[in-house]
């Protein structure tokens, strides 16, 4: 892990930002002046090389585990005092995450404005995610979340011709959803491919997509139980009948392997608030460079353009790249963000990450089993991906109730989702599925009683 230095003048910056804390890491060297700044101006430094965070690593687990993970879960200082299973809606806050963000409010308040280092940034977080899917950085496009990537194609594409069927699923995110019944008055036809009993057979997709089919859009892990697609089969199938082919990789990049390349992909997006360990309010969209040219998006704006900074309106000149996908100035903010997060999935590696989610997918089955919960997940691991769904009455209530025992999980529907990430263990699994039956058991015994109509959630004390 790399050393850091702090000095005088990082303790005067944290002092003139109102901050009382200095968290650092293990190898960190605070020098003197610092510490003396850090006693006049009373600011606390504190270590993260507690125990909390590593003892819930089993001697087995550090033998087996791919890669470090006593060392990564210090990266994340809410594992100091509990378990974080939430990853298909939030992934908690690292150290690099925050010092990145910091990074970028420090270089803002010293320069004032410095839009060109600032694009450098947004190319640099383009270039990870490239990294992260196999492809070209001129093939990415930053975009603020995944609704206005399927937005952008969306409206890239021509309806007006014998091809004009979208083919999407019920498993779809409802956003991409909405995006595509929001451009069926641009004369495109939806024929929605059905879930039945929480999976998708891929025969329907031979069913479905036909000679009519313009694109055909997917995700690649349904986001309400974690069943896990082939996208590499009905990428093959969608382009046999001619189609396109769009990936919403959301519920999982981060945690499975995805080549665009070698699966021959021609669209994928995914936001970084998930299993790439950013915030909310940056996405990447994918396009493989030989349909760029083709594609003329009317969501567009003046980073979509050859030239921005000729700041002429006289003329309209997409970007030969998949910068023509790009809008309005871009969320420098969230690209440092975004950048720091896959940063650290790249260098962990996303498929020693799959071999441990998968072991924890696998334990968490077996463990349900055991307590007798039900489980909507599919207990075949190979088509199963991060997120675990167990049946529980007043889902949200229960995520609540879980919260106040130190344990972040995400209610959805009829079901609360255990979504373990690289820095997870199963000690952690055994202390939530603890957690959840003891909820569970105030519910049966009414100390917690459910609402039926709003959710709510009234306690008998």
């Amino acid at each position: 892990m790399s050393r850091r230095f702090y000095t005088s003048d990082d303790i005067e910056k944290l002092h003139a930002r109102g901050l009382k804390e200095l968290v650092i890491e293990q190898n960190d060297v605070v020098l003197d002046l610092a510490k003396d700044a850090a006693a006049r101006y009373n600011i606390t430094i504190r270590s993260v090389t507690t125990e909390t965070a590593v003892t819930a690593v089993s001697p087995e687990e550090r033998r087996t585990s791919p890669y470090n993970i006593e060392m990564w879960r210090r990266e994340f200082p809410i594992l100091e005092k509990g378990i974080h299973l939430a990853n298909c809606s939030q992934s908690p806050q690292s150290f690099r995450v925050r010092r990145a963000i910091e990074e970028y409010l420090d270089h803002w308040n010293d320069v004032g404005m410095d839009w060109e280092r600032w694009m450098e940034d947004v190319d640099e977080s383009k270039a990870e995610f490239a990294r992260l899917i196999h492809a070209d950085p001129s093939e990415i496009a930053m975009l603020t979340s995944v609704s206005q990537a399927t937005a952008s194609i969306a409206s890239s594409l021509d309806a007006s011709g014998k091809r004009n069927k979208v083919v999407a699923t019920e498993a779809e995110f409802p956003t991409v959803i909405h995006v595509w019944r929001a451009h069926q008055r641009y004369g495109f036809d939806l024929e929605l491919v059905p879930v039945v009993n929480g999976e998708i057979d891929i025969a329907a997709y031979e069913k479905i997509i036909d000679e009519r089919t313009l694109i055909t859009s997917v995700p690649q892990v349904y986001y309400q139980n974690g069943f896990k697609q082939d996208i590499a089969t009905i990428c093959e199938i969608a382009h046999q009948k001619g189609s396109l082919f769009y990936v919403d990789a959301y519920q999982c990049l981060g945690t499975e392997p995805v080549d665009v390349k070698s699966m021959d992909i021609d669209m994928l997006s995914s936001g970084n608030l998930k299993y790439l360990l950013g915030l909310p309010g940056s996405a990447y969209l994918y396009v493989k460079k030989e349909l760029i040219p083709y594609l003329t998006p009317s969501a567009t704006g003046w980073f979509g353009q050859e030239n921005p900074f000729a700041f002429d309106i006289s003329s309209f000149q997409y970007a030969s790249d998949a910068r023509r996908f790009d809008t309005g100035t871009p969320s420098v903010i969230t690209a440092y963000a975004a950048k720091a997060g896959m940063e650290m999935i790249n260098q962990v590696g996303v498929q020693n990450i799959k071999t441990w989610v998968d072991e924890l997918s696998a334990y968490t089955i077996q463990e349900l089993q055991k307590r007798g919960l039900k489980t909507t997940s599919p207990v075949d691991i190979s088509k199963k991906g991060p997120t675990t769904a167990i049946s529980v009455p007043g889902p949200h209530v229960v995520e609540a109730e879980l919260k106040k025992r130190d344990v972040v999980a995400s209610a959805r529907g009829p079901i609360i989702r255990f979504a373990p990430h690289f820095f997870v263990t199963r000690l952690d699994i055994d202390r939530a599925l603890d957690a959840l039956e003891d909820v569970l058991r105030d519910i049966k015994n009414k100390k917690i009683r459910v609402g039926c109509s709003d959710g709510g959630i009234i306690r008998h004390l």
